[in-house]
C-alpha cells in the first residue's frame, strides 16, 4: 500500500520544487500542477516525483501529526524515502 504524506515546499525554481517531509528533502516536478506553487505550500507527490495536488496547510499539518503519532505507536516503524527498504 502506498500512502502520500503532504510535503512542504521549501524552494521553487524552474518548474521544480524542493520539498521536505519527515526530514527528507526531494526535488519534484511541478509539470502536473495547474496553479502556481509557493514556498510554504503543501503538495502530494506521485511515486515518479511529480507533484499533483496542493493540500490545505491545516489539513496537511493534521495529517502529518496523525502519521507521526501512528509511527510512534508502531515502535519499529520508520518513515523511509520511496524506494528504500
Amino acid at each position: 500500500m502506498c500512502l502520500a504524506a503532504p510535503s512542504r515546499v521549501i524552494e521553487v525554481r524552474d518548474g521544480c520544487a524542493v520539498t521536505e517531509c519527515f526530514g527528507q528533502r526531494r526535488e519534484v516536478s511541478l509539470m502536473l500542477m495547474a496553479d502556481e506553487v509557493a514556498i510554504g505550500d503543501y503538495l502530494l507527490i506521485q511515486a515518479g516525483g511529480f507533484a499533483f495536488e496542493r493540500v490545505d496547510a491545516a489539513r496537511a499539518e493534521e495529517s502529518l501529526a496523525l502519521m507521526q503519532e501512528l509511527l510512534a505507536q508502531g515502535g519499529e516503524a520508520a518513515v523511509r524515502p520511496l524506494g528504500s527498504r
